[in-house]
């Protein structure tokens, strides 16, 4: 499978510059886009085969991921996820609340004699 001039700048110019998108080169195979939620379960996949570097850039944007100045610029706090989201489902239900308290659930499991 010959990869187009197109996919291939994005994949070595343009990946990199994105927070929590990586490639995988699987020979022989044509390129496609993985969305992974949180867990690493696969959402859907996207053929880039036909797509110009510049509509990959615009989907990958669109999905969410974050694109930097530079490979190494940091990247800021609310995109560190990204794009798993929203943030909050990355918690385990039985997690304290904000405020240290654990919800009132888990107390009355704790102390069932009250």
């Amino acid at each position: 499978a010959g990869h187009s001039p197109q996919v291939k700048a994005f994949v070595t110019q343009d990946i990199p510059l994105y927070h929590n998108l990586e490639m995988k080169h699987l020979p022989g195979a044509d390129p496609e886009l993985v969305l992974l939620s949180h867990r690493y379960e696969e959402l859907e996949r996207i053929p880039l085969s036909d797509m110009t570097r510049e509509e990959i850039n615009q989907l990958v944007q669109e999905l969410g991921f974050y694109r930097k100045e530079t490979p190494d610029a940091p990247v800021p706090e609310e995109f560190k996820f990204a794009p798993a989201k929203p943030l909050p489902t990355l918690l385990p239900p039985e997690a304290p609340t904000a405020d240290g308290k654990t919800p009132p659930k888990r107390d009355k499991e704790e102390h069932p004699d009250l």
